[in-house]
């Protein structure tokens, strides 16, 4: 699912609590693969925000599909739903317990947007920039990072005869 230059993934749910955390560590974990680590806590803002309107909003059902999609130094994240009204960007007031979802979207993304999808719904959308391939790590395949360790030698100070040393390891995993 994932090619060069452009990278895409998409996940359909049903937009109730629990899937949004989900969705937001799959979005997470997504992006670190892709190396664009400074680019997780917005993103995942981004769509934990959007998923929430669909839960609290959209009719008739609470199904959606996000999105994620890198091309050149451009991420979009989108969540598609299927009711067709459009979300407004509101002023909330300074003692209102919602209503910031999309404004917080705004203030995180580089543009933001709303686009009907025919009789099918709506898809809303924010774009991040993201760091040029030049600049990027390169894309490693999940494992090819665990390679054998190589040995290094060192004298050892009581009798003077060479040993190897394997290198130190942690026992904390992750």
């Amino acid at each position: 699912m994932i090619s060069q230059p452009n990278r895409h993934c998409t996940v359909e749910l049903q937009a109730l609590p629990s899937r949004i955390g989900q969705v937001r560590r799959i979005v997470s974990a997504q992006l670190r693969y892709w190396h664009l680590d400074p680019l997780i806590d917005r993103a995942a803002l981004g769509v934990t925000e959007l998923l929430t309107n669909v839960h609290l909003h959209a009719q008739p059902d609470k199904v959606c599909t996000v999105e994620i999609e890198l091309l050149l130094d451009r991420l979009t994240v989108s969540v598609h739903d299927h009711d067709p009204r459009l979300p407004e960007l509101r002023d909330a007031g300074p003692t209102a317990t919602g209503g910031r979802g999309l404004a917080m979207v705004a203030a995180v993304s580089e543009s933001w947007g709303v686009r009907p999808d025919g009789e099918s719904g709506k898809v809303v959308w924010f774009s991040l920039p993201a760091p040029s391939p030049a600049v990027a790590a390169p894309v490693l395949a999940p494992y090819d990072t665990l390679r054998e360790p190589t040995l290094r030698h060192a004298v050892d100070p009581l009798d003077g005869r060479r040993t190897e040393h394997a290198p130190a390891r942690s026992a904390v995993v992750g």
